[in-house]
């Protein structure tokens, strides 16, 4: 088993209100996989990832009626050949 935690931060130079981008810190999103690798060619995976607007981008989230913060719970397999 392995447990991989995850961090992603997403910044924007400027404002452009056509996509709902605001300047400086956009979202920032968190999570944790634990993942099973009986076979490094295969490993399934459950988790769970958290991600966080920031101002104005934030704002612009609300003014569209959608959340500034969500919570998932992920699933999946990882996988190469």
């Amino acid at each position: 088993f392995v447990l991989q935690p995850r961090v992603e931060a997403n910044f924007s130079a400027q404002d452009v209100p056509e996509t709902g981008t605001g300047s400086g810190l956009t979202d920032l999103e968190a999570g944790l996989r634990l993942r099973y690798e009986g076979r490094r060619e295969f490993a399934p995976y459950i988790g769970v990832s958290f991600e966080r607007k920031f101002g104005q981008t934030a704002s612009y989230a609300s003014e569209a009626g959608a959340s500034r913060s969500q919570t998932a719970v992920i699933a999946g397999v990882r996988f190469w050949f």
